[in-house]
């Protein structure tokens, strides 16, 4: 038998070497006539994957980080600058300011370094002593703090003086100074010589800063373009006669930016919990009546919504959702960002994503545009240079944060004229903004955030989809690929659906899968808003996937999904909740004549929080009111319905 094989073998050697066939077609068969009538009866391709042409995974980062080149960060105690920031997202191992080792348990896809517009590159002067500065009293008096220890209330003297309008002037690093420029023209080398496309992105970007009287009005703007676009220009910033405090004016300097470079930029506004009421304004802003040139201008230019980061998550209020029994997460609502103002609630409904939704659809009714038609991202806004946002991998929003025994004793804001106090452990370990885009780099990446396929998360990586249309039906989720039919017979997060077809209500396909290395998931929900006949905002949350057997009580609750954690050992076990959540879901309250919106909330098991992985870390004893576990999540930029015109 061997032999004759080895015949076999050596015959075909030889008649190939005769014919001379190359060494692709050597082994292709022979073609009769029933295998050419079964060919010309097969579909185009076999592969599923042949002609996709839409995005297939999502790409996790950061759009919001300081390093020491911002006034207040340098003040804390940042030494780490714009490079180290991207070496350590891009999954290096660095040295913390407090020069503690820190890595990432993955790499993140890209990293937007944000410092702030205003005084850029300020502080590393301050910290060297430079003369020029040490010859302002002030100046000396910040100098003289930091060199005794005390960079933490430098940094609030820093913060509260920019805030209410008394920063020095021969202190201030204007735009078209030597020492501004300088500092922006670093920025944009160190984001040019990280950035590499396919593997990881890394934003041209600045944070713009409005905090008139301490309500954080804040944007991150984030371009589009390399170097030699940015470079053109200076970043707009809030001192006049440079800048201004209004974001009006910030969107006719992107305006002027587009016009002069042809390039393209993008706003984040965030953190409106600490704007004390002034974030989704209905009536005014800046003491001028909202019109329609103002609508248009804020949808236009802001495509996203930062929904959670490390001073607290802005999707809903328990005062705002009290039936939402998720709706009292990570919340900060005790005043402005210095703590000069107590929050009053009536500011409330101003500050939450979820009530700036349903605000915008009576905006567009009254003005003709929603100017509240928003993605959601998670960022960190950590001043560390690092964005290590995992539980178990918390460097803190301030280097005085950074990981030690008594960190979560110690007060973050605290204004004994207004009594307003927010402790170090209140402090959120969040997030991280998720985007589907086709590919890893600066223009398909941008390219996502402008239409809101977007997603935040608050620190783990799940992937999330969210698919609205009119078509979808039950079987659709038990398919593999239900991107497939998702982008097939609907639109993803971020689009729109508009006059329905008669008698159907529109359809979602949702679908979750957990976090690879993190915790399972509890449910997949879907938050509706709507203006009914009489011009009154609606709300409701349902659920629509979920882990185990569990059953609606009468009231349509859904059981907790139970509890896990360890708080002694930190940890947790995935005996309970789903790796995967997929369903298609049909609103079963819709009328076609009212405007909605919807949007997917993922929510995962209980974990132990950053306070308990402290607790058992260093073996402290946490403040009795700390919150030790919470349930993590996933909030999808909405789907919006128009009726009919």
């Amino acid at each position: 038998m061997t032999n004759r094989l080895l015949q076999k073998a050596t015959l075909a050697s030889l008649l190939a070497s005769v014919f001379a066939l190359p060494a692709f077609a050597q082994d292709t068969g022979t073609l009769d006539e029933k295998k050419a009538e079964e060919a010309q009866q097969r579909p185009p391709a076999y592969s599923p994957y042949v002609g996709r042409d839409f995005p297939t995974r999502p790409f996790f980062g950061d759009t919001h980080l300081h390093t020491s080149f911002s006034m207040d960060a340098g003040a804390f105690g940042a030494r780490l600058g714009p490079t180290d920031a991207y070496r350590f997202a891009r999954g290096e191992e660095v040295t913390s300011s407090t020069g503690q080792p820190a890595k990432l348990s993955r790499p993140l896809d890209f990293l937007v370094v944000a410092d702030h517009s205003d005084n850029m590159g300020f502080f590393p002067d301050l910290f060297a002593g430079k003369p020029n500065l040490l010859a302002d009293p002030t100046g000396r008096q910040w100098y003289d703090m930091i060199q005794a220890g005390r960079g933490a209330d430098a940094a609030v003297a820093i913060i509260v003086a920019f805030s209410h309008g008394t920063f020095p002037k021969d202190l201030m690093y204007f735009p078209g100074t030597r020492p501004y420029q300088s500092a922006w023209q670093a920025t944009i080398a160190a984001a040019d010589q990280y950035n590499e496309p396919g593997r990881f992105t890394a934003f041209i970007g600045y944070e713009w800063t409005s905090n008139t009287g301490g309500n954080n009005l804040h944007r991150n703007v984030i371009f589009r373009d390399n170097g030699d676009k940015a470079s053109q220009v200076e970043p707009f910033t809030v001192y006049p006669p440079y800048g201004s405090d209004n974001p009006v004016d910030l969107w006719k300097w992107m305006e002027a930016y587009e016009a002069k470079t042809g390039g393209s930029v993008l706003a984040i506004a965030h953190n409106g919990n600490l704007s004390n009421g002034t974030m989704f304004p209905v009536v005014e802003e800046f003491g001028k009546k909202l019109d329609g040139e103002y609508v248009q201008k804020r949808a236009k230019w802001e495509r996203l919504y930062e929904t959670t980061q490390t001073k607290g998550t802005g999707e809903a209020h328990p005062f705002l959702s009290p039936n939402d029994e998720f709706a009292n997460f990570e919340v900060w609502d005790k005043g402005n960002l210095d703590g000069s103002v107590p929050k009053k609630k009536e500011m409330l409904e101003f500050e939450y994503a979820r009530s700036a939704y349903k605000n915008g659809l009576k905006l567009e009714k009254e003005l003709g545009t929603n100017p509240y038609k928003f993605g959601l991202v998670g960022s960190s806004d950590a001043h560390t240079a690092l964005t290590a946002m995992e539980e178990d991998n918390f460097f803190g929003k301030t280097v005085p944060q950074e990981p030690s025994p008594h960190r979560m004793m110690e007060a973050f804001i605290n204004n004994p004229k207004t009594g307003v106090k927010i402790m170090d452990w209140e402090v959120s370990a969040a997030g991280y903004a998720a985007v589907w885009a086709k590919e890893n780099t600066r223009e398909s990446l941008w390219d996502a955030m402008q239409r809101k396929e977007t997603y935040a998360t608050t620190g783990p990586r799940m992937i999330v989809r969210f698919f609205g249309g009119w078509d979808f039906v039950e079987v659709d989720a038990a398919d593999r690929l239900p991107a497939n039919i998702g982008y097939r017979k609907g639109v993803p997060m971020g689009g729109d659906l508009s006059a329905a077809p008669g008698g159907k209500a529109p359809t979602f396909l949702v679908a979750a899968l957990k976090d690879p290395i993190g915790a399972n998931l509890d449910r997949y929900q879907v938050v509706k808003g709507w203006m009914d006949k009489d011009g009154k905002l609606q709300e409701k949350v349902y659920d629509v996937a979920w882990a185990g057997d569990r059953k609606p009580s009468a009231d349509g609750k859904l059981p907790p999904v139970g509890d896990t954690v360890d708080l002694a050992n930190a940890t947790w076990a995935n005996t309970i909740g789903a790796p995967e959540l997929v369903a298609v879901w049909k609103d079963p309250d819709f009328d076609a004549s009212l405007p909605a919106f919807y949007y997917g909330r993922v929510i995962e098991i209980p974990t132990p929080r950053w306070t308990a992985y402290d607790a058992k870390r260093f073996g402290v004893k946490p403040l009795a009111d700390a919150t030790m576990k919470l349930q993590e999540r996933a909030y999808t930029s909405p789907i919006w319905y128009t009726p009919a015109q």
